[in-house]
């Protein structure tokens, strides 16, 4: 007959195994989820185009900002930091990338949205390097899981040029 400590021991044991496997199985299933998020982004107003007293050019623009993110939220899902980035080539660089406007949204049902607004950071380049030039807008965001690995990724919008001259 096997002693209390060995029953114990043995218990114990299977108990860890098993909830050690519903781990397992509960980060898995978070990976069948493929998400299809989509966006759209119009810019509405070039605000001003200016090249400021040191050289470098600045722009202010308005945009609307369409985004439905709710497949990217699942039972694992803290929330999602989402960004909107400029990125263009120049000479020096062949990415330059400037953040524009940034935000959080912390559950499923704030996930689809429409904003209007005006570039929350400035979009500023070294040198006099923006007029006329060719950029694309892209949505990034990063799923921050309650459990696991964080994963990013982006959607990126093309056909956007700015202004020949300064306003």
């Amino acid at each position: 007959m096997h002693s209390f400590g060995y029953r114990a021991n043995a218990l114990l044991t299977f108990a860890v195994t098993i909830l050690a496997l519903m781990c397992a199985m509960a980060s898995l299933s978070d990976n069948l989820n493929s998400p299809s998020p989509s966006a759209q982004i119009q810019i509405l107003n070039f605000n001003w185009f200016q090249k400021q007293p040191h050289g470098n050019d600045e722009v202010s623009l308005t945009m609307n900002i369409t985004a439905d993110l709710q497949s990217l939220f699942t039972w694992n899902t803290k929330q999602v930091f989402v960004f909107v980035a400029a990125e263009y080539e120049t000479t020096k660089n062949a990415l330059n990338q400037v953040s524009l406007w940034d935000a959080i949204i912390p559950a499923r049902e704030h996930a689809k949205f429409w904003i209007q607004t005006a570039n929350k950071y400035r979009f500023v380049d070294q040198g006099s390097n923006l007029r006329g030039k060719e950029f694309n807008l892209t949505l990034h965001w990063h799923v921050m899981p309650k459990t696991g690995k964080m994963f990013a990724d982006k959607l990126i919008m093309s056909g956007y040029r700015l202004p020949e001259e300064y306003r």
